[in-house]
């Protein structure tokens, strides 16, 4: 098990119980003890079981029992096993659940997803975007990498990347790729994102590491790929494509010479994973 602190966390999980929990302060002595079960009720993938962790802990809660992120789960399995005060227990019997149940269907998309575009195309890579929940972007970009998926950018300043709002200020492909050349340290990546032919062929010349090709349909960009084959330029380059991509039309980008399919719709279209809490 991962060691895990992030206090935003637990600070969650404090301003989900509010003063106090009164339903089950009302009802359960303080001294009562209960042991508790996770039961995975759908087959998936699991993540986030480090939060549950360090969530039980905090609450002074004692793990039995315990499946580990990465883990193939089946409806059926009991992935944890808990014990400490019935009221702690009740208190953050939601919290623990909603961040299991998000992050595991999380993964679980990534994993399905990963799994058919590989079955295409062993080469590509399918990576996440910055498209996530406020809060939420580290914990879900792990559960990208638990199941499979490349996380792309943790944060801003991880590499370079170009968007067309920086080009539009900036004035085009060229200068861009420049001015980020000048400004950051060689250690850095730049990408930039293209959205015609003739700018891929200019930032492939002028430098960029990672050019994406964003919003262009497999026919457009079969034509990108032939037209940086004929110039000796496509092996300069990683090839990432993004933007309408999901998992309708998925195959269809995987079929192509490309290095890198990103899309927004495993982090932020992902149906929950179906899990309960139970007392025993």
């Amino acid at each position: 098990m991962t060691i895990f602190s992030d206090n935003r966390i637990i600070e969650n999980v404090y301003d989900d119980i509010g003063y106090e929990d009164i339903t089950t302060n009302s009802l359960i002595p303080e001294n009562k003890w209960a042991q508790a079960e996770i039961l995975c009720k759908e087959d998936g993938i699991l993540a986030g079981m480090d939060v549950a962790h360090y969530i039980i802990n905090e609450f002074g809660l004692n793990i039995s029992s315990t499946y580990l992120d990465g883990e193939e789960i089946h409806k059926g399995d009991v992935i944890l096993e808990f014990e400490g005060k019935a009221q702690d227990i009740l208190m953050v019997e939601r919290s623990i659940l909603n961040y299991l149940m998000h992050l595991s269907g999380i993964a679980t998309l990534v994993k399905n997803t990963c799994d058919r575009v590989k079955e295409v195309n062993p080469n590509v890579r399918v990576a996440c975007t910055r498209k996530t929940t406020p809060g939420l972007q580290k914990l879900e970009k792990k559960a990208v990498e638990i199941g499979g998926g490349d996380t792309h950018r943790f944060k801003l300043d991880d590499c370079v990347l170009i968007k067309d709002n920086h080009i539009q200020v900036v004035g085009g492909v060229i200068e861009a790729i420049e001015l980020a050349k000048e400004n950051v340290s060689f250690t850095k990546k730049i990408e930039i994102e293209v959205e015609s032919e003739e700018d891929a062929v200019r930032a492939s010349m002028f430098g960029a590491d990672i050019v994406m090709l964003d919003n262009m349909k497999p026919e457009e960009i079969t034509s990108v790929l032939n037209t940086l084959t004929e110039r000796r330029l496509r092996e300069e380059v990683i090839i990432e494509v993004s933007g309408g991509i999901n998992p309708e039309n998925i195959l269809n980008y995987a079929e192509l010479d490309v290095d890198v399919i990103s899309s927004g719709f495993i982090t932020n279209s992902a149906k929950s994973l179906d899990l309960s809490l139970n007392i025993m």
